[in-house]
C-alpha cells in the first residue's frame, strides 16, 4: 500500500527542479555572458548555436518522451528511474560548457567545444532527466488540486535555484577591473559551476528518494511513427496552446534574465543589482505561492496566469518610457513585472497536466511522456530564441568588449531589457486567452470523467 499524496511528495518534487535549474538557470544568467567575455565569441554565434541545438531537440526531446512512454519503469515507478540514472551525466556536462582553462585556445577549437558541450549538456542529458522528471507529475496524484500543488512546489524550487545563483553567483563570480568597471572572472566561473553541479545531483536523488508515483501509467505498444504523432499533435489545440505560450513565457523571462548580465554591470554600474533582482523575483514568488492553489482553484489557472501577464507587460512598459538612472527605481518596476512571470510559473507546470489529461478524454490514450517532451522542447525553444534574439540585437547594437560602456551601448541594452520581454508578455496573454482552451470548467469537467473511467475500471 504506497503512502497517500502529502508533504514529502510536494518537497520531494520541489528538489527535482532545484536540480534541474542549477544549470538551466545557470546557463541562461551566464552563459552567454561568459562566451562573449571570457572566452571571446561573438554574441551572434552564441546564440546561433543556441538556435541551431534547438533543431536537434525536436528529435531528441520527442524520442526521450516515446522512451518514458515505452519503459516498464520498477518498483520506483516508470519515470522517477531516470533520475537516479541521469544525474551524474548532466552534472557533468554542466560544468563543462565553462571550461575558462580554454579561453586562449584557437576560437575554432573553443566554437567547437562550446557547442559540444552545449548540445552533450541541453540536448542529450538535461532531456534524458527533465523530461521523465516533468511527466512524473501525472504518476504523483490524479487529483487537479494536488497537482497544482506539485506545479506549485515545482516553481518554489526553481526560485529558490535561481536565488541561490542569482544572489551568490555575482558577488564571487564578478571583480572590479582597474578602471571601475564590473568584469566576469573566467576562473570563477568555473568554481561556481563545479559546485552548481554538485548541488543538482544532491537534489536529483533528494527528489528520487521522497516522490511517490501513484498513478500506474499503461506501457505504451504502438508501434512508433514520428509523422504520426506530429500529426496528432497539430490536432491538439490545448498542447499547441500551452506549447505557444510556454515559448513566449520563457522568451520574457529568460529575456529578463539573459540582460541582467548586462544591464546591472553595464548600464546601471552596480552589480549588486543584479542579486538584488534575484531576491525580489523570490519574493514575489513565495508570497504568491501562498495563495496560488486556492487562486487557481477559483478564478482558473488559464485566466490568472493571462492577468498576471498584462501586469508584467504593463510595468515593462511604464519603466522604459521613464528611463530611469537608478537602479533602485527600475528594480521596483522590475518587481511589478515579476507577478507575470510567477503567476504563470506557478501553475504551469499544472497546465501540462491538464492537457495531458484532455488528449486523455479524447483520444481514450494516455501519453504523459511524449506531450511533456514536447513542452519541454517549447521551453528550450523559447531559451534559445530569447539568447539568439538578445545575442543579435547586442551586436545590431555594437556591443563588444571594448564598446561594453559607451553611452549609446548601454542606452541600447536599456532598451532591449524593456521592450523584448513586454512584447513577449502581451502574445504570452492573448495566447492564453484565444489559443489555450482548457479553461477552469474544462478542467474540471476532464477531471471528472477521467475518475468516473477509473473508478469503473477499479484502478
Amino acid at each position: 500500500m504506497k503512502r497517500k499524496f502529502g508533504m514529502a511528495d510536494k518537497l520531494g518534487y520541489m528538489f527535482g527542479d532545484f536540480g534541474n535549474d542549477f544549470a538551466f538557470i545557470l546557463s541562461s544568467m551566464f552563459l552567454l555572458k561568459f562566451y562573449t567575455d571570457v572566452m571571446g565569441v561573438s554574441a551572434v554565434v552564441v546564440g546561433t548555436m543556441m538556435m541551431a541545438a534547438r533543431l536537434l531537440d525536436a528529435f531528441t526531446d520527442v524520442t526521450m518522451g516515446q522512451i518514458a512512454d515505452r519503459s516498464r519503469g520498477n518498483k520506483k515507478g516508470k519515470f522517477a528511474p531516470w533520475l537516479l540514472r541521469m544525474c551524474g551525466p548532466v552534472a557533468v556536462s554542466s560544468f563543462l560548457m565553462y571550461a575558462s582553462w580554454f579561453a586562449e585556445m584557437p576560437m575554432t577549437f573553443k566554437i567547437i567545444w562550446m557547442f559540444f558541450t552545449y548540445l552533450l549538456w541541453g540536448s542529450v542529458f538535461y532531456t534524458a532527466i527533465n523530461i521523465p522528471y516533468g511527466s512524473m507529475a501525472s504518476a504523483i496524484s490524479a487529483e487537479p488540486k494536488d497537482r497544482t500543488a506539485l506545479s506549485n512546489w515545482r516553481t518554489i524550487g526553481a526560485t529558490l535555484a535561481a536565488t541561490v545563483i542569482g544572489v551568490v553567483l555575482p558577488l564571487v563570480v564578478y571583480y572590479t577591473d582597474e578602471n571601475g568597471n564590473a568584469v566576469l572572472s573566467g576562473t570563477r566561473m568555473s568554481i561556481a559551476a563545479f559546485w552548481c553541479s554538485v548541488g543538482s545531483v544532491i537534489c536529483y536523488l533528494l527528489c528520487y528518494f521522497m516522490v511517490t508515483e501513484r498513478v500506474k501509467a499503461e506501457t505504451t505498444k504502438q508501434k512508433f511513427s514520428f509523422m504520426g504523432l506530429i500529426g496528432s499533435l497539430i490536432q491538439n489545440r490545448a498542447l499547441i496552446g500551452i506549447v505557444v505560450s510556454a515559448l513566449l513565457l520563457l522568451l520574457s523571462q529568460l529575456s529578463l534574465s539573459n540582460m541582467g548580465a548586462y544591464i546591472y554591470p553595464n548600464y546601471f554600474g552596480d552589480v549588486k543589482g543584479l542579486s538584488l533582482a534575484s531576491l525580489i523575483g523570490t519574493a514575489v514568488t513565495l508570497v504568491l505561492s501562498a495563495f496560488t492553489v486556492r487562486l487557481a482553484e477559483r478564478v482558473g489557472k488559464r485566466e490568472m496566469s493571462a492577468a498576471g501577464s498584462i501586469i508584467g507587460a504593463a510595468a515593462l512598459i511604464a519603466v522604459y518610457f521613464v528611463h530611469t538612472k537608478n537602479v533602485y527605481v527600475w528594480l521596483i518596476f522590475y518587481g511589478i513585472s515579476y507577478i507575470g512571470l510567477a503567476m504563470f510559473n506557478l501553475v504551469c507546470w499544472a497546465m501540462i497536466t491538464d492537457v495531458i489529461d484532455d488528449t486523455q478524454v479524447r483520444t481514450g490514450q494516455r501519453q504523459d511522456g511524449t506531450i511533456y517532451a514536447v513542452y519541454s522542447f517549447a521551453r528550450k525553444l523559447g531559451q534559445a530564441a530569447s539568447s539568439g534574439l538578445v545575442g543579435v540585437l547586442l551586436s545590431v547594437i555594437g556591443y563588444n568588449t571594448a564598446t561594453a560602456y559607451d553611452e549609446k551601448v548601454v542606452n541600447g541594452i536599456y532598451t532591449i531589457t524593456c521592450i523584448v520581454p513586454a512584447a513577449g508578455f502581451v502574445l504570452l496573454a492573448l495566447s492564453l486567452w484565444f489559443l489555450y482552451p482548457l479553461g477552469k470548467t474544462k478542467v474540471e469537467e476532464n477531471a471528472r470523467i477521467l475518475k468516473e473511467r477509473r473508478d469503473r475500471s477499479g484502478m
